[in-house]
């Protein structure tokens, strides 16, 4: 560590700045005990000194942390850490620290214009993968948006801050301190404009308008003040994405604006939903549309206001208040047919358990569920033919790996063996071979230190051979093999050539005393000439020394001065 690094839990050295937020400096960092990079996360002093802010955000980062997957950034560690301000006073400073991901932010990527809509699609996919990820966990992101993306050198679209936007809107109350701390309102939810609950379709909303600023290069709403862009969230209808990008088919049109309905229950209510509408689009097909939920009564006690009277007649029974009911005009329960009602239901429950007792055991749940197979190792087509077989659904995740060949299947999640309905979606993470790496220049280290730059290249370290130079000293690395800048794969081999502090003198008599003290003059020689007059010419006669010498050895060359 060089001397003013700054150190984290006696761990983390902090390096050069790589992004600022409104709330967080982002700086690259190297974990001194794994010799690993990391990014790592310092909140900002103006939000560190507030305890609840800090209490939900470590609580955040604790739920961020357990999330393992490969399209979201993975949280290492968080804590505080103990500064001393300027006017003497202590205070606690949280830090976060997460996976450093090569790669370019969304953002940036759009500022370059709209992307082709099979690639918007394509990185849709591996948001709402990540999305559809954390909603099983039951954590809701709240901060979708193209800042908190990242796609990889090779393709992968990572996640950022899940449960960081959780503990800014637990702490904002209105849209003016929201976007003070978010910096912009362009990916709001109606609801969360409104102050109201959010649950995972404000994602789904937020992603929608991802996706409209992927297909457009720009967002659907905006305006001079996060009110204003609020504002149009909650009463404006967005365009549709065709008409500023002719490219973008009418199918695509139907999924952005079902995922921008106002209404959450007129929305894609699970990312799987969205997604699977996304595959469709893009095959050239228009989605169905889908019968929005509006009441959740649907769902507590299974009524349908779409099917026939009697269910209109249902839910006005439920509603109704005491007085509004029918009275009831007998003075007594109906004895008889309530005893016939429980002999015919006695006699049906009778009849259910003798067909169960007597159905072969193998046959219960066959058709409601399936065993997720084996396919780790198999080419990805074959794979995925094994599993559509069994009526599942394949949702490919590409994943660097050193040991799984590219192409082929580095594990499913459900994992093989695991038992799941039909129809279900299988995330299939699938090996893009070993991740790229650049060799990093060694010349001019010592043999350890330059080991440890090549573990911390992600390369591995291959063997030592000795070699002779004039200006390298013993145990200092001459050259590597491959060369510094050379193109190569995580866990590629790199071998050293170190000197040996060593020079080989050649020959020289019977040379002229000129290429010979060019010659000698190279190897770094202190060259000692003692000219012969009882010989003409200018040829050297006779040196001290030859062959393998230590550096800088002093060498005696007699040569003819006569006429």
């Amino acid at each position: 560590m060089t001397e003013g690094t700054r150190l984290l839990a006696g761990r983390y050295e902090v390096g050069a700045l790589i992004g600022r937020g409104g709330m967080s400096d982002v700086h690259v960092g190297r974990d001194i005990r794994l010799g690993r990079r990391v990014a790592i996360k310092l909140l900002k002093p103006a939000l560190a000194t507030d305890p609840r802010f800090r209490l939900l955000f470590r609580e955040e980062a604790q739920k961020a942390a357990r999330m393992a997957h490969p399209t979201i950034v993975r949280v290492f560690d968080a804590g505080e850490e103990t500064i001393r301000e300027p006017n003497g006073h202590e205070s606690q400073a949280p830090f976060i620290v997460m996976e450093f991901v090569d790669g370019r932010l969304l953002t940036d990527i759009i500022a370059e214009g709209p992307l082709q809509p099979s690639e918007a699609v394509r990185i849709m996919s591996g948001i709402l993968t990540a999305l559809e990820y954390s909603h099983r966990a039951l954590l809701v992101h709240r901060d979708v948006k193209p800042g908190n993306v990242m796609v990889t050198q090779n393709g992968q679209v990572k996640v950022m801050d899940f449960g960081i936007a959780r503990a800014v809107s637990d702490n904002s109350a209105t849209v003016a301190d929201t976007s003070a701390v978010l910096g912009t309102a362009q990916y709001f939810s109606p609801e969360q404009a409104r102050g109201e609950t959010v649950d995972a379709r404000t994602d789904l909303y937020s992603a929608g308008v991802v996706l409209f600023e992927l297909l457009t290069g720009r967002p659907p709403f905006r305006g001079d003040r996060a009110a204003a862009v609020a504002y149009q969230h909650i009463s404006e209808a967005a365009a549709a994405p065709s008409t500023l990008n002719p490219r973008v088919s009418p199918a695509l049109d139907a999924v952005v604006l079902h995922a921008l309905a106002k209404d959450k229950f007129e929305r894609f209510q699970t990312a799987a939903e969205f997604r699977q509408d996304l595959e469709t689009a893009m095959a050239g097909a228009v989605p169905v549309r889908r019968t929005p939920v509006t009441n959740f009564n649907t769902t507590l006690f299974g009524i349908n206001p779409n099917s026939t009277a009697a269910s209109d007649t249902a839910l006005s029974q439920l509603s109704a208040t005491y007085d509004d009911r029918a009275v009831r005009t007998q003075s007594r329960p109906p004895v008889a047919w309530i005893w016939v009602g429980i002999m015919a239901i006695a006699a049906i429950l009778i009849g259910v358990v003798f067909w169960v007792v007597n159905l072969p055991p193998a046959t219960i749940g066959n058709d409601l569920s399936v065993q997720v197979p084996n396919v780790n190792g198999k080419p990805y087509d074959s794979g995925a033919r094994d599993l559509t077989d069994l009526k599942l659904k394949v949702s490919p995740v590409t994943e660097s790996s050193g040991k799984v060949p590219k192409g082929d299947i580095i594990t499913t999640d459900p994992g093989s063996g695991a038992k799941v309905s039909r129809g279900s979606t299988v995330l299939v993470y699938v090996s893009s071979g070993k991740a790229a790496a650049t060799v990093p220049s060694l010349s001019g280290l010592t043999e350890e230190a330059a080991k440890t730059a090549i573990k911390a290249a992600n390369l591995a370290y291959g063997t030592t051979s000795s070699g002779h130079s004039p200006t390298i000293g013993a145990g200092i690395v001459i050259s590597s093999d491959p060369a510094p800048g050379a193109a190569a794969q995580q866990g590629d081999r790199v071998n050293l050539v170190v000197s040996d502090g060593l020079v080989n003198i050649p020959a020289v008599a019977g040379l002229d005393i000129a290429t010979a003290n060019q010659k000698l003059n190279a190897l770094q020689l202190n060259i000692n000439a003692v000219p012969n007059p009882n010989c003409s010419g200018l040829n050297v006669t006779n040196q001290s020394l030859t062959g393998d010498q230590p550096q800088n050895s002093a060498i005696t060359i007699t040569y003819c001065s006569g006429g």
